[in-house]
């Protein structure tokens, strides 16, 4: 196969975007209705309508404290008919942090259950549910209905809600720098893309062509600019309209199905993983993957005619020219940068443009810079060969998410990382000259470059080697599938001392991440710290909080992290979404209505004493309950967590 069309392909890319969505003073809206059907027989019906950007879980049966829950208080003058019904199917994904197929509601949905009344009776009802925001912020609410049933209203008894749901307005969460993060990918990108044999030769054609009425300075200028212009426009307009059409058709909520379907279905990710291993084999020399000749050839000869019109023909030859290359490596940059916010890619791809115009209009601008490029050579098709291993590797990412998906188990984490390590290990056997392909030229020595590039990729192999029997490997966690997929882990003993905390109440729910020690009751951590005179460090967490892991995973793993947490805190965990019993002694009355659960109980704390119902979020105090220093929410920064712990040890000293 000679010419492979890529327009489907980059279409499909594109389609991955998640949708974008604003905080809410509200996760999800409830209301309830009661109907009568005939003599003592009612329907209520509990309506809820999850806020923009939401989502909230269904009532399945899930090993993470997850699922919507009804709870109606036992009493002898009504009887329930059956179970709670709903009037439409949840959305069912597989979610690979929770490693488990669970289910979630967008739009508004509608829940009935039918209950047969004596003579009229109040009904209190409970519900109990978790929402997360596609960014991964997660709350957990409650709301409790009393419901007057019976005679003599039997066609519309009177609804009231006995309280306010117990969900506060979610913090706004720090940056994380992950928008910037896409941006800086895109710029390396587009940097790399400049050296493929597809590019590099473009740009003496781009001068020769600019050099044309180089007697004006001044038109030449404006008309540098103007083909910069027409490269960043070319490549971000495209992507924008179809983003913004998608969205303007469809709203965020069709939009959101559309893409959670593409992103988390098997036939799609298939599709993106056939599409890398094409583009791969391509950049192996295999074939030539090049846009129809008929479309190149039209546009090269209207960018003969002079005039902005010539220079948006001649900025439209390049990126046609040039689309075997570039191709790839922008699909590779939208598809990353699917982040949930509907301006993401359209940033990333601005980014990627402007620095892949960027050189082009320089040496328009300055033709005689010309003389310090490098001469075009073999070296050209070793970057594209290289490009070919990057492509091999990033495409296994969209098989894993079918993989896992579907419980197909061909990629569990120790295939994906042999497959990585053999890769990465046979780019390095390129790079040093060991391995050929179709159109390389032979390697009679290497250069510097080539030298310490190998080294890297080597130096990445031995990386990897240790997640073969268990390494968290935190660096790759975005891309690796779930350590619970490995068979064979290692476990190491402790290293460090272990203390005497007494008897911790609650832990035989929950367990300190990285060997920590520490408490899951305030009050017990309270006095524990007012004992070994040392500052408290509050972790308002869930079960199900992904944010929260990933901090445990890339912040709290740090050593200067793990080591301040060790030996100059009192740690305490208040998990905010389970759903087992607290102790009897620790249950609490609120409005009438007994809290029993260890997750009401730690919300309704964290509400009163902190005002807040994000996870995760973290506190410094003392014994007293006074604050340290400035809580801090969800921030990948690992220095300035470091810096957040330090002060506080400086704070309470100073107290």
């Amino acid at each position: 196969m000679k010419r492979v069309k890529y327009f489907l392909t980059l279409i499909l890319s594109l389609l991955t975007f998640a949708s974008t969505s604003a905080q809410t003073m509200e996760s999800v809206a409830w209301s309830c209705d009661v109907h009568g059907i005939e003599d003592d027989y009612y329907m209520l019906e509990f309506t809820a309508v999850p806020a923009m950007g939401w989502h909230m879980y269904d009532m399945g049966e899930y090993s993470v404290p997850v699922a919507l829950e009804f709870q109606f208080e036992p009493s002898e003058d009504y009887i329930l008919q059956g179970g709670v019904a709903t009037n439409q199917p949840s959305i069912r994904k597989w979610d690979e942090f929770f490693e488990e197929e669970i289910g979630y509601y967008e739009d508004k949905v509608i829940f009935k259950q039918e209950v047969e009344v004596k003579e009229g009776a109040e009904i209190k009802v409970k519900v109990l549910w978790k929402a997360c925001q596609d960014g991964g912020n997660c709350v957990d609410g409650s709301k409790t209905f009393t419901l007057s049933v019976g005679n003599p209203q039997p066609k519309a008894a009177e609804v009231k809600a006995a309280s306010e749901a117990e969900v506060a307005a979610p913090q706004p969460k720090k940056a994380s720098g992950s928008l910037w993060g896409y941006v800086l990918t895109a710029i390396g990108w587009a940097l790399f893309a400049l050296l493929t044999p597809c590019v590099f030769p473009m740009i003496p054609m781009t001068v020769s062509y600019f050099m044309k009425g180089a007697e004006n300075p001044a038109l030449g200028r404006f008309r540098a600019a103007m083909y910069g212009l027409f490269i960043v426009l070319l490549y971000t307009l495209p992507i924008a309209v179809l983003i913004l059409m998608t969205y303007t058709i469809g709203g965020n909520t069709g939009a959101a199905s559309i893409f959670n379907w593409l992103a988390t279905h098997w036939l799609p990710n298939v599709i993106f993983f056939a599409v890398f291993m094409i583009f791969a084999a391509s950049f192996f020399g295999a074939f030539e993957i090049v846009m129809p000749e008929k479309l190149v050839n039209k546009s090269d000869e209207k960018a003969d005619k002079g005039g902005l019109l010539g220079i948006f023909f001649m900025a439209l030859t390049l990126v046609l020219v040039s689309f075997s290359c570039t191709g790839p490596i922008i699909g590779s940059v939208l598809i990353q940068s699917t982040s949930g916010e509907v301006w993401t890619p359209i940033i990333t791809m601005a980014a990627f443009a402007i620095v892949f115009a960027l050189p082009f209009t320089l040496f328009a601008l300055f033709p005689s810079w010309l003389k310090r490029l490098p001469k075009s050579g073999g070296w050209l098709n070793s970057v594209k060969v290289v490009l070919g291993f990057v492509e091999l590797a990033l495409g296994l990412k969209f098989l894993s998410v079918a993989d896992m998906t579907y419980g197909w188990r061909l990629l569990d984490r120790e295939v994906y990382l042999a497959l990585w390590i053999v890769i990465f290990s046979l780019l390095g056997m390129y790079l040093l000259g060991k391995l050929r392909f179709k159109h390389d030229s032979e390697v009679k020595h290497i250069s510097v470059l080539r030298l310490l590039l190998s080294i890297a990729s080597f130096s990445f192999v031995v990386y990897m080697v240790p997640g073969m029997w268990g390494a968290p490997l935190s660096f790759l966690s975005g891309y690796l599938p779930p350590i619970e997929t490995q068979e064979f882990r290692l476990k190491a003993g402790s290293s460090f001392e272990q203390q005497d905390l007494g008897s911790v109440k609650y832990s035989e729910y929950f367990e300190m991440p990285h060997e920590l020690q520490g408490f899951y009751d305030m009050e017990q951590a309270k006095e524990y710290a007012q004992r070994v005179d040392k500052p408290i460090f509050v972790d308002i967490t869930g079960k199900g909080c992904v944010n929260c892991r990933n901090m445990e995973a890339k912040v709290w793993a740090d050593p200067r992290v793990l080591k301040l947490l060790r030996e100059e805190y009192v740690i305490v965990a208040l998990y905010m979404d389970v759903r087992e019993n607290a102790y009897e002694e620790d249950w609490l009355t609120r409005d009438g209505e007994v809290l029993k659960t260890i997750g009401e109980i730690n919300t309704d704390y964290v509400l009163r004493t902190y005002g807040v119902n994000s996870q995760p979020y973290y506190i410094l105090q003392d014994s007293e309950g006074v604050q340290l220093v400035e809580p801090r929410a969800f921030d990948l920064d690992v220095d300035a967590f470091v810096k957040f712990l330090e002060d506080g040890i400086d704070a309470y000293r100073q107290r």
